[in-house]
C-alpha cells in the first residue's frame, strides 16, 4: 500500500469508529427518551409493545447483514488492490473501493427487498 494512500486511509479509520460510536450513542439515547415519553403518557399497551420489539428486532437483523456485506466487500476491494499494479497519483483504489462498497449496499437493498416482500 502506498504511503499517500496510508495517510487517506489512517484518519479515516481512527476517526470513522468515533463518528459511528457518537452517532449510536445519540440514536440510543433519543429511542429511550421516546419509549419513556410514551410510557409516561399512557400511549403504551400489549400490542404496541409487540410490535415494537418485532421492528427492532427486523431492523437489528437487516443492520447486521448491511454492515456485514460492506465489510466483507471492502476487504474484498482491499485484497484485490494488492493483486493490481497502479502508480502512487492513480485514483483506481479509491475507484475499486468505492465500487466494491456501493455492491455492498447495494446486494444489501436486494436481498432487505425480498426478505421485506416475504413480511
Amino acid at each position: 500500500m502506498s504511503a499517500y494512500l496510508k495517510d487517506v486511509l489512517m484518519p479515516l479509520m481512527i476517526l470513522g469508529p468515533m463518528v459511528i460510536g457518537l452517532i449510536l450513542f445519540v440514536k440510543t439515547l433519543t429511542t429511550y427518551f421516546l419509549k419513556k415519553r410514551m410510557v409516561e403518557k399512557g400511549y403504551v399497551d400489549q400490542e404496541s409493545v409487540a410490535i415494537l420489539a418485532k421492528e427492532e428486532e427486523k431492523d437489528n437483523k437487516m443492520t447486521t447483514l448491511k454492515w456485514g456485506l460492506v465489510v466483507f466487500f471492502g476487504g474484498l476491494a482491499l485484497i484485490i488492490l494488492e493483486f493490481i499494479d497502479y502508480g502512487p497519483e492513480s485514483p483506481l483504489p479509491y475507484g475499486v473501493f468505492a465500487l466494491s462498497v456501493s455492491l455492498g449496499f447495494l446486494l444489501h437493498f436486494l436481498i432487505s427487498g425480498g426478505l421485506n416482500k416475504k413480511d
